[in-house]
C-alpha cells in the first residue's frame, strides 16, 4: 500500500510541476507498479477503462474530420458579427459558442478551435485578446461539465458507472447554466474597460465574409449530417442498447468511409499522448485499489463525515475542486472514482457522482495546470506573443472556481441533500 501511494503521489507532484511531460510520468509510474509487483499484469489490463478510451478516440477522429471544413471558424466569425461590435454582446456570443462546442465536442478541442479565431476578432476590433481568451477558457471548462463527452472527468465517470448521456444533461446542465451566468458576469465587470471597441472598428467585423471560412462545402455536406447523427445518438444510446464509445467509434467509422480526406490525415486527429496518459493513470489507480489504499481513503472520508450524506456530497465536491485545481483534474478523477464507488456501495446513489463531476470539472478552472484546455490556451497565447502567466491565470481562476463551487454547493443542497 505504501509503495502504491508513494508512486502515485510522486507522479502527481511531477505532473503538477509541469517540468516533465505528463504522459511520460504516467507511463513510467504504471510500469513501476507492475514491475515492482504492486499490481499484476492481468489486473493492470483490467484496470484500463477501454470504454473511456474508445469514446475519446471516436470523438477525436470525428472532430478532426469536421474541423477541416472550416465550420468552427464560421461559427466564431458569425458570433462576432452578431455582437455588432458591442463588448458585452461579443463576450456573450463567444461564451455561448464556446460553451456549446465544449459540451458536444470536448473542452480541449474547443479551445484549440476557438482561440485562434478570437485573436482574429481581437485584431479586427483592435482590443486586447487576453481577457477574451481567459473568459473563454473558464466558460469552456464550465460548459464541458454539462455532458458526458464535454470534459475528460465526465468521460471517466460515465465509463466507470454506466450513467447515460441524458443523465449527465438532466443532472448537470441546470447548475452549469447558472454557474456560467454568474462567473462570466463576474469576470466581465473588471475586464469591460479593456474590451471597449472604437466606433470605427465595429464596422470592420462586417467586412469579414463568414462564408469564406467554409473551406470545403461538399465535405461539410457529407460529414455534417453524420456528426449531427452522432450527437443525437448520444441522447438515445441507452434505449438503443449502445454504449457511448460504440456510438462515437461507429460514427467516426462512417465519417471515414464517406470523407475524401486521406486516412493518415484523419488519424492525426487522435491525441495519442493523452490516450497513453489515461492508460498510465488507470494502471496506477488500479494499483491503489489493489493494495487497499482506496478502501482506506473511503473509510477515512466516511469516518470524517460520520456517515452524513450531505457532508459527504459537499466534501467530495470541494475536495475534488481544490485538489484537482492544484494538480490536474484528470488524475484526481481517476483516483476519486474508486473512492466514491466504495462510498456509494450498494445504495446506487448517483448524487455522489454528480458531486464528483461538478468538483472535478469546475476545479479545472483554478490554476493554469488544472486542465488540458488551460495549458493549450496558454501555449497558443505565448506563440502569438501575448503570454498568459501562471499568476495572471490564478487571479482569474481562483475567483471563478470559488464562485462556481458556491453555486454547485447550493445546487447539491437543494437537489440532492
Amino acid at each position: 500500500m505504501a509503495l502504491s501511494i508513494a508512486i502515485f503521489v510522486a507522479a502527481l507532484a511531477l505532473i503538477a510541476s509541469d517540468r516533465v511531460d505528463r504522459t511520460k510520468v504516467a507511463l513510467f509510474g504504471a510500469g513501476l507498479v507492475v514491475v515492482l509487483g504492486v499490481i499484476d499484469q492481468e489486473h493492470a489490463l483490467e484496470a484500463i477503462e477501454f470504454e473511456a478510451l474508445g469514446l475519446l478516440v471516436g470523438m477525436m477522429i470525428a472532430v478532426r474530420l469536421l474541423e477541416t471544413t472550416g465550420l468552427f471558424s464560421y461559427i466564431a466569425i458569425r458570433a462576432g458579427q452578431l455582437s455588432g461590435g458591442r463588448p458585452l454582446a461579443l463576450v456573450a456570443m463567444l461564451v455561448i459558442a464556446t460553451a456549446v462546442l465544449s459540451a458536444f465536442l470536448d473542452n480541449l478541442t474547443t479551445i484549440l478551435l476557438i482561440v485562434p479565431v478570437t485573436f482574429l476578432l481581437a485584431d479586427v476590433f483592435d482590443i486586447d485578446p487576453i481577457p477574451l481568451v481567459l473568459i473563454e477558457v473558464i466558460a469552456c471548462n464550465i460548459g464541458g461539465t454539462a455532458t458526458l463527452i464535454g470534459d475528460p472527468p465526465n468521460i471517466m465517470i460515465g465509463s466507470a458507472t454506466g450513467l447515460s448521456f441524458n443523465a449527465f444533461i438532466v443532472n448537470l446542465t441546470p447548475v452549469v447554466l447558472v454557474a456560467m451566468a454568474v462567473v462570466v458576469t463576474a469576470l466581465y465587470i473588471p475586464y469591460r474597460r479593456r474590451l471597449q471597441i472604437a466606433p470605427e472598428n465595429r464596422a470592420r467585423i462586417h467586412e469579414l465574409d463568414a462564408g469564406d471560412a467554409i473551406a470545403d462545402r461538399a465535405e461539410l455536406m457529407r460529414l455534417g449530417p453524420i456528426m449531427l447523427a452522432i450527437v443525437l445518438a448520444f441522447f438515445v444510446h441507452r434505449p438503443l442498447g449502445l454504449e457511448p464509445a460504440t456510438v462515437a467509434l461507429s460514427g467516426a467509422a462512417v465519417m471515414l468511409a464517406v470523407t475524401r480526406q486521406k486516412l493518415e490525415e484523419a488519424m492525426r486527429g487522435i491525441d495519442w499522448p493523452t490516450l497513453f496518459f489515461f492508460i498510465g493513470l488507470f494502471v496506477m489507480v488500479g494499483a491503489l485499489e489493489e493494495s487497499g489504499a482506496i478502501g482506506e481513503l473511503a473509510d477515512g472520508i466516511a469516518a470524517l463525515t460520520n456517515g452524513d450524506r450531505t457532508a459527504e456530497l459537499l466534501g467530495i465536491a470541494w475536495a475534488a475542486a481544490l485538489v484537482g485545481g492544484m494538480i490536474d483534474n484528470i488524475p484526481l478523477t481517476a483516483a476519486m472514482i474508486p473512492v466514491v464507488d466504495q462510498i456509494v456501495g450498494e445504495s446506487q446513489d448517483d448524487a455522489y457522482w454528480w458531486a464528483l463531476a461538478l468538483g472535478a470539472c469546475f476545479g479545472g478552472n483554478m490554476t493554469l495546470v488544472a486542465a488540458a484546455a488551460n495549458v493549450a490556451a496558454a501555449g497558443m497565447a505565448a506563440r502569438s506573443g501575448r503570454p498568459i502567466g501562471f499568476l495572471v491565470f490564478l487571479r482569474v481562476g481562483v475567483p471563478a472556481t470559488l464562485l462556481s463551487m458556491v453555486v454547485a454547493s447550493a445546487y447539491i443542497l437543494v437537489r440532492y441533500a
